[in-house]
């Protein structure tokens, strides 16, 4: 093979395209940071049936994010957060911020310091956001002091 007037060998072009390749994808995957900002749908815990979805955007460097539409089959249309303590108190359901200041943890793809709100009981617990799966999941942790519970997310877009 001559390349550029020199003859090259079929093996130095094999190495030079897969260096070239990975450079590339790395270059690539250090811009393409996991986010949780998105349309996520969430699944019951105890049926397994998608529950909602939600979007979750960021503003300033802060998260917050809003129940899109419920998908229950027994969810209410019309129904309001009767349990929330707050300003969302009545708020219709469906458009609720229900995350509330999760910021980035530095050096971590790891949102945090922020709140998460439970309608169906208006209790807010603390929030962590982390993106799995190259960010096709997102496993979302609200807790209470040592207590609390995990649910896995799944991405719409």
């Amino acid at each position: 093979m001559i390349e550029h007037g020199l003859r090259v060998k079929p093996a130095m072009t094999a190495v030079r395209y897969a260096m070239t390749t990975a450079v590339l994808m790395a270059v690539t995957s250090a811009f393409a940071q996991v986010s949780p900002v998105g349309l996520w749908r969430n699944i019951d815990d105890k049926t397994g049936e998608a529950k909602a979805e939600l979007r979750i955007v960021e503003d300033a460097g802060v998260i917050s994010g809003k129940i899109v539409r419920r998908l229950s089959k027994d969810a209410k249309p019309g129904a309001t957060c009767t349990e929330c303590k707050d300003d969302r108190k009545e708020q219709p359901i469906d458009g609720l911020e229900i995350i509330r200041g999760a910021k980035k943890a530095e050096g971590k793809d790891v949102w945090e310091d922020g709140k998460i709100l439970d309608p169906e009981n208006g209790r807010e617990y603390r929030l962590r956001l982390t993106p799995i799966e190259g960010g096709k999941r997102l496993e979302v942790r609200g807790s209470i002091g040592p207590f609390g519970r995990t649910q896995t997310w799944v991405r719409v877009n």
